[in-house]
């Protein structure tokens, strides 16, 4: 891994539950990261902020097989180390509120902390 940057900072923009598809890929990406030893930051916002509500990632499959949920993914990537970050105006723009988000999404953080991330220089981003 490049020792300069040892961290990765995930923003999930446009991961829409509506389309699950693209839902498995970055919390794959966050789980080898995290495997690797890095240090992984998953930011949700927009629209992917209803993958934390409960029973919503249960019930969403990548692939037809329908052999892992997207909560699946989610849980690997957990399990690797990863951290949750949701963005509390994402939440009041959905009509949620932090309090009834699956337990995983304990740390509310936005735009200036995935900003911060993206300007250190220890740090790596990927936006989906």
């Amino acid at each position: 891994m490049n020792e300069a940057a040892t961290n990765l900072a995930i923003l999930l923009w446009a991961c829409d539950p509506d389309d699950p598809v693209r839902l498995a890929t970055p919390f794959f990406h966050a789980s080898a990261a995290a495997a690797m030893g890095a240090q992984v930051e998953v930011y949700f916002t927009a629209r992917s902020v209803l993958l934390l509500e409960p029973g919503v990632a249960e019930s969403l499959y990548a692939a037809t097989d329908r052999r892992k949920s997207i909560h699946g993914y989610m849980r690997e990537a957990l399990a690797h180390g990863a951290r949750f970050f949701v963005c509390g105006d994402a939440l009041a723009a959905h009509g949620l509120s932090h309090d009834v988000l699956a337990p995983q999404a304990a740390e509310l953080a936005g735009a200036v902390s995935f900003i911060d991330r993206v300007m250190d220089p220890g740090w790596r981003t990927l936006t989906y």
